[in-house]
């Protein structure tokens, strides 16, 4: 670690997540690359991901500055079976990403799906906004169409409101019901806000059903809709702005702002008093005493001499 850019300093953003802003990477991976020794500052290797950095032009990354900041911006890709969600497969397998458009600028995944899962997926070129929309805390619900073989029983769906421990391991709510059934298939509507790793299809075979496609249709505020597999459409720039209920901030620091209390966080409706109602009236009449009155223009009774 550099003497000028210790982690006591005041000033300044932390490395991994000024590597992540740029879009070079996101900030675990950044913080592997600095354990690798990958990364330096004014010359000097670094081992800590939480040194700040005041000056980001004094960080070169396998020898090279980092990426010129630019503003975050998100796209919505439909996911096929049998790609990765990685930018390198060990296996040799399709990733994600070799399947995106040359025109696309470097991004990374929000959340993955598995090799077999397919449907909605979100990439962006900011790995801090990739981080904040992943975390629980934002309550977004992800929402998948699931088909599975075997009997269903509504009973044990329900029970997954209060959620559920598989092998040792604790997950959360999860709304789960039938959309259709047909034999022993059924497809099912699973909805859930943590997305632990294949947290669906454990739970599935938890109930004795086996999962034979799964198909993420919205996730938070963002639908699949009627995109095609393997097509990508970016977010316009102002339903990013509305959806994430804030401003966004470049990587640069520049005139955007990020909440602190994080992205997608509901605007409060303002407490505005409304006026009562008038009371309706009484459209009955009380009867008139006397004779009625002459309708229409015709001559009135005759004067007596």
């Amino acid at each position: 670690m550099t003497d000028d850019a210790s982690p006591a300093d005041d000033k300044g953003e932390r490395i991994a997540k000024l590597m992540a802003r740029a879009g070079l990477c996101s900030r675990r991976d950044a913080e592997r690359w600095i354990a690798e020794g990958r990364v330096t500052v004014d010359g000097r290797v670094i081992d800590a991901p939480a040194v700040l950095i005041a000056d980001p032009g004094s960080v070169r990354v396998d020898g090279q500055p980092l990426p010129q900041t630019q503003a975050a911006r998100l796209w919505l890709f439909h996911k096929p079976t049998g790609l990765v969600t990685t930018h390198k497969d060990e296996q040799g397998r399709s990733t994600v990403f070799d399947q995106l458009p040359k025109s696309l600028p470097r991004v990374i995944s929000v959340g993955r799906l598995d090799l077999n899962s397919e449907g909605l997926l979100l990439l962006t070129n900011d790995g801090g906004l990739a981080r904040e929309l992943e975390l629980p805390s934002n309550t977004w619900i992800r929402t998948y169409r699931v088909r599975v073989f075997g009997l269903v029983s509504d009973a044990a769906l329900a029970a997954l409101k209060t959620g559920v421990e598989v092998e040792g391991v604790r997950y959360g709510a999860i709304d789960a019901k039938v959309e259709k059934r047909t034999g022993r298939n059924a497809w099912l509507l699973v909805s859930l806000t943590e997305g632990k790793n294949r947290e669906i299809r454990r739970v599935m075979e938890h109930l004795g059903l086996k999962v034979s496609r799964l198909i993420r249709i919205h996730y938070g505020p963002f639908d699949l809709g009627d995109l095609a597999r393997g097509e990508v459409r970016e977010v316009s720039r102002r339903h990013l702005l509305d959806q994430l209920g804030g401003q966004l901030k470049a990587a640069s620091g520049g005139e955007e702002n990020i909440s602190k209390r994080g992205w997608a966080k509901a605007k409060p409706k303002a407490n505005v008093k409304t006026k009562p109602k008038p009371k309706p009236q009484d459209k009955t009449r009380t009867p008139r005493k006397g004779p009625p009155k002459t309708q229409g223009r015709g001559p009135g009774p005759k004067k007596t001499r």
